[in-house]
């Protein structure tokens, strides 16, 4: 069966209608696909990023990735990150804006099936909480180690006004989240309390602690990659989305 693939940089309209750069890739065909935001981590808007993109479209999704770093000029990732976290991070209201545009680009293209999950990694996984909680229009989130979702009261600062935790009443979509044993951003103790919320308000979600992982354990590129568990994170991602976003059965690249 034939399977093929578009995926290219494209610009969107992100928060306060500023005019930024995403990475955007989709099966061939007609469709419908469901749709996924994938909110890129801090090391900035990278070849990761770009593979994983892909990915979701080889897996029958239209993808996309906001450059939430677009704002700090060109220049290589790790560059552009750097400036981005000397100057305090991304705002979270900015962030959730450039989210939102990304779900309607995504839903203003022919072939979209209406629904979008949300995905990140280490940031990208404290803000896809944040847009879950915060956001319209999410139908599942998927939280990858993201750190900082329970905050002291001295890491609060304007740009990150209030902890993601504390919006977890307002959480609008199924959620789930996938960490690792030894990681310390975020901590099995701050899963654990993170996961006590979601209790105390209702909320459907499912958690997986993998052993011997710590933060990243999905980067094939770098020292905490883990193999096995990465391959079983995968599948509980597109489990999850599948349940979720109602992805026919069989649907892949070019079906």
């Amino acid at each position: 069966m034939y399977e093929g693939m578009i995926a290219e940089t494209t610009t969107m309209r992100g928060h306060g209608g500023d005019d930024i750069m995403a990475y955007l890739a989709r099966p061939l065909g007609a469709g419908p696909f469901p749709g996924v935001v994938l909110i890129h981590h801090a090391p900035g808007w990278d070849e990761w990023y770009r593979e994983a993109t892909r990915k979701f479209a080889h897996h029958g999704y239209a993808a996309i990735s906001p450059n939430l770093y677009h704002r700090e000029g060109p220049g290589s990732p790790d560059d552009v990150a750097a400036k981005v976290r000397a100057a305090g991070g991304v705002p979270d209201d900015q962030v959730i804006g450039d989210v939102e545009g990304a779900m309607r680009y995504l839903r203003a293209l022919p072939y979209h099936n209406g629904k979008v999950g949300v995905i990140g990694t280490c940031s990208g996984g404290r803000q896809t909480y944040l847009v879950a909680c915060r956001g319209k229009g999410v139908d599942a989130a998927v939280d990858c180690w993201g750190g900082r979702v329970v905050m002291s009261q001295q890491e609060l600062n304007p740009r990150q006004p209030v902890a993601p935790i504390d919006y977890t009443k307002d959480l609008s979509c199924p959620l789930l989240g996938l960490f690792g044993e030894e990681d310390q951003s975020p901590t099995p103790e701050q899963v654990a309390l993170h996961e006590e919320e979601l209790k105390k308000h209702g909320k459907t979600y499912e958690f997986h602690m993998y052993s011997n992982a710590g933060h990243g354990f999905f980067y094939y590129d770098r020292p905490n990659y883990r193999i096995e568990q990465a391959l079983d994170g995968w599948n509980k991602v597109f489990a999850f989305f599948e349940k979720h976003l109602s992805v026919p059965s069989g649907a892949g690249a070019g079906v």
